[in-house]
């Protein structure tokens, strides 16, 4: 399945819905992104809006308030994203990705990290 790529505002907010683990109102959000992307209340309703529009989340009403849930989960996004990127950047070339990734500035551990994971088939 062909995810499209969420500009940066809007994968922030489903971030923060991502990390309170199902159902959430905008409260629970709030809690998260108040940490690192502070957001006023207008525009997270308009992000919120937009995510709805693209089929990311889906918006009920409970009485006065809403609760927001996923459609996509967070590893469904990455997987699609992280094709692109290879597809894209790289020009579908994995080796060029990793020697790209080996450059970016990661640490010897989470090079060693990632490379005990491809061992053990986890990836």
């Amino acid at each position: 399945m062909k995810i499209k790529r969420l500009p940066d505002s809007e994968l922030e907010i489903m971030q923060a819905l991502w990390k309170c683990d199902g159902p959430a109102k905008r409260s629970d959000m709030e809690i998260h992104l108040d940490k690192d992307h502070p957001i006023a209340l207008t525009t997270l309703l308009t992000l919120l809006s937009r995510l709805s529009e693209k089929g990311f989340i889906k918006i009920e009403k409970q009485g006065r308030s809403s609760v927001y849930t996923p459609l996509i989960c967070e590893h469904e996004y990455l997987s699609s994203q992280s094709r692109r990127f290879i597809d894209k950047i790289c020009g579908g070339n994995l080796s060029a990705f990793a020697s790209a990734l080996a450059d970016s500035g990661l640490t010897k551990e989470e090079l060693e990290e990632l490379r005990e994971l491809l061992k053990r088939d986890e990836l």
